[in-house]
């Protein structure tokens, strides 16, 4: 007979202890023990042993003899995901998306699956909708204005005195939906492990991981071993198959990805949607990836149809701009590889308190406080008695050092009350003895910037090794942060020589 016992682990990091611990001593975490029994099978002797990997069998070979070369990937309909994705999706690979709720994961999955389906058999699972809500949004999705007007001639045509059963039918075959994609509502893995063996899917959607569950454990849904030993499985079956897995993943309030860290090692790659719900934009970013480039974004809008891709992001963030006005700077950040210009605007405010307030919507707090520091003691701006308020427009956060320029020049515009120079895009880190030093990837930088129209570049003099500046725009170089506001507040200057 099998023995049984109880131990308790931690929802957050994973740790397993022997008695209840109100909070976890690796993580620190409060009331995340859960409590789990577990029966001790006895140990299988012999070769009817259970195999477990990736095939079943494993044999050593010379890597010489291993092929090298790389698989083609499938190609998406959405651009903006194959970006981040690194091209397209790799055969066999196993992808976790995660995102706030409410965010769109299950939307871009529904639209990607979709597209997906006009070549390829698709299989979406979903653990918390029916599949009458999956396709109310698939039909909105859908709909465009012809779908629209052929609505308006149904209901026309539908006179009142009908039944509902009728104009639904005549609703629904409007709009044509792909015959590939099919729905099923499911939580638990060895049902979907048979729908996968019978249909034989090329795409495969888990909507979300935590719902799903192995009838051999004793845990709940969502619960650590739940989560490892459920996404253990589909990785088995991705690598020996060559079927390509969507995971959906629930964050926490702080952000992170919901269970244990040890699901971001199984996957292949994980995509963060980012973003804020009362915000249009939504950034698709890329925190490890084993196919492409980590740190790669993509831009979306969030419309009535769904999420858009947004192929031209810095001149959708700059397109609501108020020229001229103080306390706006541009700033140009690298997300990946990707420059995007984004506005950045600065607030200044005589302080109610005894202690003036820092607030950031955007930048790093601790950042906003290093520069008003740098403003304070080196360009002389009396900060101390100020509020000082900095919020980058879009809802997009920018984490890199090469925005201290704009943000100070935001903040100096505001206090000051003048306008910084309309054309004018500014690009350095700032250093506490308040020199400007020079961050990297600026010929990408200057090149988006002279594509969208502006004339010249307030950077950080340094020297200059290796290509030339990039033409059409004027590079003013400075070397430190009171010499660049100087250029920065310049209503009329003598056009300077590109070096």
């Amino acid at each position: 007979m099998p023995k049984t016992h109880t131990r308790f682990v931690c929802q957050q990091c994973g740790r397993v202890s022997a008695s209840y611990m109100g909070k976890c001593p690796q993580c620190g975490s409060f009331n995340s023990m859960v409590e789990e029994i577990v029966h001790d099978e006895p140990v299988s002797k012999g070769a009817t042993a259970n195999v477990r990997g990736l095939t079943g069998r494993s044999q050593p070979r010379p890597i010489g003899e291993i092929g090298g070369e790389g698989e083609d990937r499938i190609p998406l309909p959405i651009g903006e995901f194959a970006r981040v994705l690194g091209g397209g999706i790799v055969p066999g690979s196993i992808v976790l998306v995660a995102g706030d709720p409410g965010i769109g994961k299950s939307t871009l999955m529904l639209q990607m699956a979709m597209g997906m389906a006009e070549k390829k058999r698709v299989l979406y699972v979903s653990g918390e909708e029916s599949e009458r809500q999956i396709k109310m949004r698939a039909t909105r999705l859908t709909s465009t204005v012809g779908v629209q007007q052929d609505e308006q001639s149904i209901n026309s045509t539908v006179g009142a005195q009908q039944d509902d059963q009728s104009h639904k039918a005549l609703r629904s075959s409007a709009v044509p939906l792909p015959k590939n994609l099919l729905l099923v509502t499911e939580t638990n893995l060895e049902v979907i492990l048979n729908h996968v063996n019978d249909i034989k899917p090329d795409l495969l959607i888990v909507d979300s991981i935590q719902t799903v569950y192995l009838s051999e454990l004793d845990s709940s849904a969502g619960s650590v071993s739940q989560v490892r030993e459920c996404a253990s499985q589909l990785r088995e079956l991705a690598k020996s198959s060559g079927i390509s897995i969507f995971l959906i993943g629930h964050v926490t309030k702080e952000g992170a990805i919901a269970g244990p860290r040890v699901l971001e090692h199984i996957v292949d790659t994980v995509l963060y949607l980012e973003g804020d719900r009362f915000q249009a934009y939504r950034l698709l970013r890329s925190v490890k990836n084993r196919f492409g480039a980590t740190s790669e974004v993509g831009v979306f809008e969030m419309r009535e149809r769904g999420l858009i891709e947004v192929t031209n992001p810095s001149e959708a963030f700059l397109e609501e701009r108020m020229i001229n006005a103080p306390g706006s700077s541009i700033a140009v950040a690298m997300e990946g590889t990707r420059p995007i210009l984004v506005e950045i605007q600065g607030l200044t405010s005589p302080t109610q308190f005894g202690n003036a307030r820092r607030t950031p919507n955007g930048v790093d707090f601790n950042r906003l406080l290093l520069i008003a520091a740098v403003l304070t003691r080196r360009v002389g701006l009396k900060l101390s008695e100020q509020d000082v308020f900095v919020n980058v427009v879009g809802g997009i956060q920018i984490d890199e050092p090469a925005a201290d320029l704009a943000v100070a020049a935001a903040i100096a515009s505001s206090w000051k009350d003048i306008a910084i120079r309309a054309e004018a895009v500014l690009i350095g880190e700032i250093g506490l003895a308040g020199e400007l030093r020079m961050p990297g990837q600026m010929q990408a930088r200057l090149r988006e910037a002279a594509k969208l129209g502006f004339k010249c570049a307030i950077v950080p003099k340094a020297i200059h090794k290796g290509e030339p500046w990039p033409k059409g725009i004027e590079i003013i170089e400075a070397r430190s942060v009171s010499q660049a506001l100087d250029e920065a507040f310049a209503i009329q200057r003598k056009p300077a020589n590109n070096k």
